[in-house]
């Protein structure tokens, strides 16, 4: 049995820092165990042109703690109004890696959002012309569309006519949920690649519901039947090079959680790499972590394979029920569970 794994220095494809106090709270959990990470821009406001997002990232720099050796990778958040020449500019300086389409009011932030992508279609040819990768939250935002069917109904209403308009266009279907999603990624072409959550991996909608409603469970896209989670840890231990690592760790205020309309999103941050081994080794796929973690997302990005090493050890992690995020109580993913793997450093 391994009781050891060493891997090249993992990258996280998908986080959410926040801002102020809660930054410099928050970021201590990523930066230990990732090199990089792509960073959302879905603050109030939203990080919509170079100046914004410019700024932001110096304030993520700023509450970097000393020592700590992580790059922040910057995402601009698109709108209606999003001027192509500032999405070019802004790649070109490296101001940021990658824009976000969020369609309007589909989750935490997105107010802002896209209304119809038919909007940004200059901004899209514009980026598939400079290799600018879309990260995608992929869910439509009608009414009558029942929450849990949001996602399939984006890839056939928006994201695979898209794909097909625009091979050339990177697309990047993050925190893929369903079965769906995972066959219309393995049935794209190499410009098409999906990020996967670990609470996706470990939970299905029955976490949220059995029992009482756990507020802490839930995030957006919410998680979905058992087939779905099933698919997804299929996909995320195959050794595709279409899946990567992205964790949508997601703060909030334990009072912003248990309230009457609680806030979505899963802190998982703190222990994210125990939780995704986690999986793999149930899965019997240990030697494709590495290809997940730290291979597959920057070479969809383009960039190079961080030179690091980092260690997990087959040894008993507790996960505290609460973690003091500079002021702010907010509760983790696995609260109260113990993890049978350690992140060594």
């Amino acid at each position: 049995m391994t009781q050891q794994l060493t891997i090249r220095r993992p990258d996280d494809w998908h986080v959410h820092l926040r801002d102020g106090a809660v930054l410099q709270g928050v970021l201590p959990h990523t930066a230990r165990q990732f090199a990089r990470a792509i960073v959302m821009p879905n603050l109030s406001p939203p990080m919509t042109d170079c100046a914004g997002v410019a700024a932001y990232r110096q304030r993520i720099e700023a509450a970097l703690p000393a020592g700590m050796d992580f790059t922040p990778l910057m995402t601009l958040y698109l709108t209606d109004a999003t001027d192509p020449d500032e999405v070019a500019r802004g790649f070109a300086e490296g101001v940021f890696v990658a824009a976000k389409l969020y369609p309007a009011h589909a989750t935490t932030g997105s107010a802002h959002g896209v209304t119809d992508v038919a909007n940004i279609r200059a901004v899209l040819e514009r980026m598939a012309a400079i290799g600018m990768p879309l990260l995608v939250h992929g869910e439509v935002t009608d009414a009558h569309v029942d929450i849990f069917d949001r996602e399939a109904v984006f890839i056939e209403r928006t994201l695979a006519p898209l794909v097909r308009e625009l091979p050339e266009l990177k697309v990047v279907f993050e925190h893929v949920t369903t079965e769906e999603a995972v066959r219309f990624v393995e049935g794209s072409g190499p410009n098409v690649a999906a990020t996967i959550t670990p609470q996706h991996l470990h939970i299905n909608r029955n976490a949220m519901l059995v029992g009482g409603i756990r507020p802490h469970m839930f995030c957006l896209p919410v998680a979905k039947r058992e087939k779905h989670r099933l698919a997804l840890r299929a996909a995320a231990t195959s050794g595709s090079a279409k899946f990567f690592l992205g964790t949508d760790s997601a703060p909030h205020a334990v009072g912003a959680k248990e309230s009457a309309c609680g806030c979505a999103g899963i802190f998982n941050a703190p222990f994210a790499l125990e939780s995704y081994v986690a999986v793999f080794e149930e899965e019997g796929a240990l030697d494709r972590f590495e290809a997940f973690a730290s291979l597959n997302g920057p070479a969809f990005y383009g960039l190079p394979v961080n030179e690091a090493k980092v260690t997990l050890e087959k040894v008993a992690v507790a996960v505290p029920d609460q973690i003091d995020a500079n002021g702010t109580q907010i509760v983790p993913f696995h609260a109260g569970e113990s993890l049978s793997w350690r992140f060594a450093g």
